[in-house]
């Protein structure tokens, strides 16, 4: 049914639930899973950037493989080799390259975790999980935290 799960992970505690939602799932069906995380490269500029742009890239770059070697090693704990996929954006959103991932990949199941945000929280910080369910071309199953 779904031998290929991407779970995009960011380290916090609703991508921990997607997580785990996405191990029971490959070990009861046997699938591969794929772990992303997104580095964002988009930041405010300002006339000083420049001088600490490339120091500040590398710094979320580590973060982001810190992000996944953890997520990795949870995986590892029950038994399964992820694989794991470091992606950087520049410009466009999170959402845009899980789903060109998925693609890319085959997936055939998205799992992850949504803050559960609401109102103008929602509508201020956006939400990666509703744009990946809008524009993605397999299901995707969403674990919903606790709304912080």
């Amino acid at each position: 049914m779904y031998k290929k799960i991407l779970i995009p992970v960011d380290g916090s505690p609703p991508s921990m639930l997607g997580l785990l939602e996405a191990i029971k799932l490959a070990k009861s069906l046997g699938s591969k899973l794929q772990l992303v995380h997104v580095v964002n490269e988009r930041v405010f500029v300002t006339e000083e950037a420049p001088v600490y742009m490339d120091k500040l890239i590398e710094t979320l770059k580590e973060q982001g493989k810190a992000v996944l070697g953890k997520a990795e090693r949870v995986v590892r704990e029950h038994a399964l080799e992820p694989e794991s996929v470091l992606l950087e954006s520049s410009g466009g959103g999170a959402a845009d390259l899980i789903v060109e991932q998925a693609k890319q990949w085959k997936a055939d199941l998205i799992v992850m975790g949504t803050h559960g945000r609401r109102g103008l929280r929602r509508l201020a910080l956006g939400s990666d999980a509703e744009l990946v369910v809008r524009s993605s071309p397999v299901p995707v199953l969403l674990l919903r935290g606790n709304g912080t």
